[in-house]
């Protein structure tokens, strides 16, 4: 079972826990980001760079898949809280 983060655990200075919310923005640009990258490269018959840019947009959607799962972690460990983008 995948959880958020340690029970009762909270971020400090010295050790800092994800903000997922911001992973999950971060991530979706990045895919959209790459992906348009990808195809331009590829209309450009640039193939060394559009295959550089489509393995980043794959990492992109692996880490899309960590964070929702984590986030429904989080969800099912304190139902009906609410977090904002840096939490």
């Amino acid at each position: 079972m995948t959880r958020s983060q340690p029970r009762r655990a909270r971020g400090t200075v010295g050790h800092a826990y994800s903000a997922l919310n911001l992973r999950l923005g971060l991530a979706l640009f990045g895919l959209v980001i790459m992906t348009l990258f990808a195809v331009l490269a590829f209309a450009v018959h640039l193939a060394w760079l559009g295959v550089v840019c489509a393995v980043l947009a794959a990492v992109a959607v692996v880490d899309l898949v960590i964070i929702q799962r984590r986030r429904a972690a989080r969800h099912r460990e304190q139902p009906g809280a609410r977090h904002s983008l840096f939490e």
